[in-house]
């Protein structure tokens, strides 16, 4: 019971000022859209957005289910190849020289100027999408992964190395495990930003998830289904966000507790 009661008070400190402070914006805008007239096509209240977007729950939660099957493909792929590039960068010096400065010029491109040409290469079907989804992703887990391996004990390493452990032995008995944190951090990023990547995969092209729905409502000015589709996007960042963490926790126990 004693460890419980501070983790739980903990807890509740780090939860509530942000709470509050949502909360206080929410009651903000409402009553500048109530009493300052506001027509709703411009800006509509949170209880409009709330109401129109219950009225249309069951066409909004078929096309968050398909941007939730999008993005997780997306995410797995680019969680994926971000930590095998890490890897092979890692133990191959020559080709981190070679090939870093090209994965940051990467980024670079604006992958809404990007989408267009994968669409026009690869066609209008899923691959494309994986595509655009698995560009952002890749980058963050890359180099946090990278950073984290390079943050090795070195004392443990000689230790390691004197011991007669082969490079193979070490990246996994050390390297990998001590990285752990880092290539989580790196998961965090890339689990926010396959949202993102989903939504912008299919303004570019596609024919249902919340990113067309939102095009659709757009062209309609309904600006209150716009809002409502934007909390979902929001509500799906959080909760891959918050899952990832819980991965780390049950992954990562070696990890001491923060206070």
């Amino acid at each position: 019971m004693s460890r419980r009661g501070p983790s739980r008070n903990s807890w509740l400190q780090r939860v509530w000022p942000p709470l509050v402070a949502v909360l206080f914006f929410l009651a903000l805008w409402q009553a500048a859209a109530t009493f300052l007239n506001i027509e709703a096509w411009l800006l509509p209240s949170p209880i409009r957005i709330i109401s129109e977007g219950t009225a249309q729950s069951a066409l909004l939660a078929g096309h968050t289910w398909a941007t939730v099957k999008l993005m997780l493909g997306g995410f797995a792929i680019g969680s994926t190849i971000g930590l095998l590039i890490a890897i092979v960068l890692h133990m191959i010096p020559f080709f981190k020289t070679s090939l870093y400065p090209l994965l940051i010029l990467s980024q670079n491109i604006p992958i809404i100027a990007l989408g267009p040409l994968l669409m026009i290469w690869f066609g209008f079907g899923l691959l494309p999408k994986l595509m655009v989804i698995t560009l952002v992703c890749f980058f963050p887990v890359a180099v946090a992964a990278m950073d984290g391996f390079m943050q090795t004990d070195r004392t443990m390493m000689n230790y390691m190395r004197m011991s007669g452990a082969g490079r193979l032995r070490i990246f996994a008995r050390l390297e990998l495990p001590h990285a752990l944190p880092s290539v989580f951090s790196g998961i965090k990023i890339a689990a926010t930003y396959s949202v993102m990547g989903a939504i912008i995969a299919e303004w570019i092209g596609a024919d249902k998830g919340i990113g067309y729905y939102m095009l659709l409502q757009k062209a309609a000015y309904r600006t209150d289904l716009v809002f409502a589709a934007i909390g979902i996007i929001v509500m799906l960042s959080l909760l891959m966000f918050l899952i990832i963490i819980l991965l780390e926790k049950w992954l990562v126990r070696w990890q001491p507790q923060k206070k």
